[in-house]
């Protein structure tokens, strides 16, 4: 007699397909909407963003900084790439100006 022709082992996979179906629906009856979690998420964010914005423009003054001095040097040097290296130290302090500026109009800030 084959092991999957036995009573015992129907009556198992009967059993076993009981639990999973209850485990399922119990899973199903639990289940939250999404849009709750998003909205926990967005006042989350939003607690928070006032320091990160002041944190966000003072780094950008940082880098101002640096790209100043580090412009100042090549120029008084002499080098022919100075413009590009303005541009580029100009480039990241948009850019982060920038990132803070679309990140508060997503959030509606």
């Amino acid at each position: 007699m084959k092991w999957w022709r036995g009573k015992c082992f129907w009556k198992r996979v009967g059993c076993a397909l009981m639990v999973a179906t209850a485990t399922i629906l119990g899973m199903v009856a639990k289940a939250q909407d999404g849009a709750t979690g998003l909205d926990q998420a967005t006042t989350t964010v939003k607690g928070y963003f006032d320091s990160g914005a002041k944190l966000m423009y003072a780094v950008c003054g940082l880098v101002a900084l640096i790209g100043a001095v580090h412009v100042y040097s090549k120029w008084s040097k002499g080098d022919h790439d100075t413009k590009q290296v303005a541009g580029a130290w100009l480039g990241a302090c948009i850019f982060l100006v920038t990132v803070t500026i679309v990140i508060k109009s997503f959030f509606g800030l």
